[in-house]
Formats: C-alpha cells, sequence, structure tokens
C-alpha cells in the first residue's frame, strides 16, 4: 500500500529552522531514518521511504506555504492515492508546544496551507497531524512568532518531538488512524 506524506513549509533558507516549517522536519526526521536523499520533483522536494510493506512517498512542496495544495492535489492524482492515504504534517499555534494532534479531517484552523489544500480538494476530510507550537506570542505578533526560530528550550526539546511526530506517522501508515490517534494523541514531550 501506498501512502503520501506532505510536510508544509516554506523551503527559502530563510524559513528554515522556524516553527512554521515542522512540517519540513518531521518528513526530514522520516527520511534521515530511512537514510533516504531527497531530489528535485515536480511542485516538490520529492523522497520515497518503506515502512512494514508499506511505501510512503515523501514531499515537501516548493510552491510556498499558502499554495501547498498545488503539489498535493499533484501527488494525489501521480500517484492514484485515496484521500485516506493522505497525511498532511502541520504547524498549528492552537495546540500547545510539545503536543501533537492527528485527525481524520477538520477545519484549517486559520492556517493558510491547509486552507489551499482544502481548495484544491473541494474538501477538508483528510488526515492531518498537527504540531504544536504554542502561542507564546503578544497580540499584533502572531506573524513574528510562527515564522521566528525555535527558542533555545524548544529547539532542545525538539529532537523529541520529531521522534514522536515521526512515530506517528509511521503509526498512521502501518496500523490505521484509529490506532495512531489513540496511541500517540494523548503523548506530550514536556
Amino acid at each position: 500500500m501506498k501512502f503520501l506524506i506532505a510536510g508544509l513549509g516554506n523551503m527559502h533558507i530563510d524559513y528554515f529552522g522556524t516553527r512554521h516549517n515542522v512540517g519540513f522536519e518531521v518528513v526530514d526526521e522520516l527520511a534521515g531514518n530511512a537514510e533516504a536523499s531527497w531530489s528535485q520533483d515536480t511542485h516538490c522536494h520529492r523522497t520515497v521511504i518503506k515502512h512494514k510493506g508499506h511505501q510512503l512517498i515523501l514531499i515537501k512542496p516548493t510552491t510556498y506555504m499558502n499554495l501547498s495544495g498545488k503539489a498535493v492535489r499533484y501527488w494525489l492524482t501521480k500517484e492514484k492515492l485515496e484521500l485516506s492515504n493522505l497525511l498532511v504534517v502541520l504547524d498549528d499555534l492552537n495546540i500547545e508546544f510539545g503536543s501533537i494532534r492527528l485527525r481524520a479531517g477538520g477545519s484549517d484552523g486559520g492556517h493558510n496551507g491547509l486552507k489551499d489544500i482544502d481548495l484544491q480538494l473541494a474538501t477538508n476530510q483528510y488526515p492531518r497531524l498537527r504540531v504544536g507550537i504554542g502561542a507564546n506570542f503578544s497580540k499584533g505578533r502572531q506573524v513574528n512568532y510562527v515564522l521566528g526560530k525555535w527558542s533555545e528550550s524548544e529547539a532542545a526539546k525538539m529532537p523529541e518531538i520529531l521522534k514522536l511526530c515521526a512515530d506517528t506517522c509511521l503509526s498512521f501508515c502501518a496500523e490505521g488512524m484509529s490506532n495512531a490517534m489513540n496511541k500517540f494523541n494523548a503523548k506530550k514531550v514536556e
């Protein structure tokens, strides 16, 4: 069975290491653990890994966050995959830092990457893994916070968070949505 795991972020170097690029960091973790290398492809950087007999196509859209749907739709169509075999990984400031939420669908929560995917797929009923970045910013500073680099204390916890996210992605593919939700949604990196 094949799955498409789309990590959301912005490809420009100015965005590397920012909270908004945590989706890229998660798929980088999956690729790194499998010793897979990335190659430039249509609308994305792409690699393929194997897990328990499944083929996982990992993509990092090169379309910028707000146009992520273009890459997701292209690869879903090219690989002839059902929406249930898609997993979108993204940052979420409505979730506490260190927590994650795996969901089968739902609202975009104000996230522009998800808004574009919803638009391109004409539905919001597809799996997503929301990675909590918290909301530790003052009024009017949301953009600076989301596009800001991890603090020193956050950066220290990132390896553990990325491992949790990667394990959740693999569980989703190998064990299914409800098993993965039951196993990982209650976990938190303190």
